[in-house]
C-alpha cells in the first residue's frame, strides 16, 4: 500500500532519526516535510514504529495518509492554519434594521 507521511519535528526533532527511517523503507520526497514510501504493514504498524524513532518530548508531529483509509495524526495534532482568515468573505449590503 503507498503511503504518504507529513511530519514537523520541530526545531529539536530527532530528524536523523527520521531521515534513517525514511530511507530504510525507500521513500521518496515529495516536498517540504512530505514523503511516500510503499509499505505491507498496517498504519498502527507504522505509528509503532516511529514512536521509537520519535522523541515525544519534543512533541512532534506527523500525519499519515493512505488511499484506502484516508489521512491521520498519529503524533501530534492540527494546528490553525497559517492562511486562516486570508479569505474575503462576502458580506451583504442590505440595510440593517
Amino acid at each position: 500500500m503507498r503511503y504518504w507521511l507529513s511530519f514537523d519535528l520541530g526545531l529539536r526533532g530527532n530528524y536523523e532519526g527520521l531521515y534513517a527511517w525514511l530511507d530504510g523503507v525507500k521513500a521518496r520526497e515529495c516536498g517540504d516535510s512530505v514523503a511516500t514510501f510503499r509499505s505491507d504493514k498496517t498504519r498502527e504498524q507504522i505509528e509503532k514504529e516511529l514512536s521509537k524513532v520519535l522523541d515525544q518530548s519534543a512533541r512532534p508531529r506527523a500525519y499519515i495518509i493512505n488511499m484506502k483509509q484516508g489521512g491521520k495524526f498519529i503524533f501530534g495534532k492540527r494546528k490553525l492554519a497559517p492562511w486562516a482568515g486570508y479569505s474575503e468573505q462576502l458580506i451583504e449590503s442590505a440595510e440593517e434594521k
